[in-house]
């Protein structure tokens, strides 16, 4: 019965669904890997990044800086999530120039989720197909969103996102404690990627970024993730 209204985004369906949203989800779970641990200090984001072997890896980028202290990691469509990113970057500014101070990470995320879920009731429109971790430092210590397409948003201490999401947050639990360092960290994320990788991870295949109370929002280069590849 609901596949008679899979096509309408508008409509529910007699079980109280909204089809495309769900479609929307499977397209960003279809995605690749990405996941975000928060320290006691700081924010980890990691994401696996499987491209052809004649592709230019320096071409394409998964992490994305929002300001010097917020940053965000996508599953699901490439194309997609570079109108969210856009549009939260010019949030942040429009933020700074009236109130002369960094937009807080709850606030962007809060306009990131009103974003997506106003695509979830609008005809003519579609939902976006990715789901987004957001990771950032502000005056109340580290954060760690996780963003639908749906418009729901949700706080995490650690969470995956795309392929493989249900068996890495299972390794997540095991491996998470309150008092994670940050280095101790990037660890934990570089194991639980390393888990459901299909081939050997290495620098070129993986993105990594951190930041911290100290540390403005930064992505890692191929040679910084290879030294911490050598110490797993």
């Amino acid at each position: 019965m609901d596949s008679d209204y899979s096509f309408s985004l508008t409509t529910f369906s007699p079980s109280g669904k909204l089809v495309q949203i769900e479609h929307a989800l499977q397209a960003a779970a279809s995605g690749g890997s990405a996941i975000g641990i928060k320290a006691k200090n700081g924010v980890v984001l990691i994401t696996e990044k499987k491209l052809h072997s004649l592709v230019d890896v320096t071409s394409v980028q998964k992490i994305s800086m929002i300001t010097e202290n917020i940053g965000l990691v996508y599953a699901g469509m490439g194309p997609d999530s570079r109108v969210l990113i856009k549009k939260a970057r010019k949030e942040s500014e429009r933020y700074y120039k009236q109130y002369k101070e960094k937009i807080p990470v709850l606030q962007l995320v809060r306009e990131l989720a009103s974003i997506m879920q106003e695509f979830t009731q609008s005809g003519g429109v579609r939902p976006f197909g990715v789901s987004l971790l957001v990771a950032g430092f502000d005056e109340k210590g580290p954060h760690l969103y996780q963003v639908d397409p749906s418009g729901s948003y949700f706080a995490w201490k650690a969470t995956a996102i795309g392929k493989n999401m249900v068996s890495s947050k299972t390794f997540l639990e095991k491996r998470y404690s309150d008092d994670l360092e940050i280095e101790d960290a990037i660890q934990t994320a570089l194991i639980t990627i390393k888990e459901g990788f299909e081939t050997q991870l290495t620098e070129f295949n993986m993105e990594l970024a951190i930041i911290g109370k100290n540390q403005e929002f930064k992505i890692l280069t191929p040679a910084q993730i290879k030294d911490y590849l050598l110490n797993l």
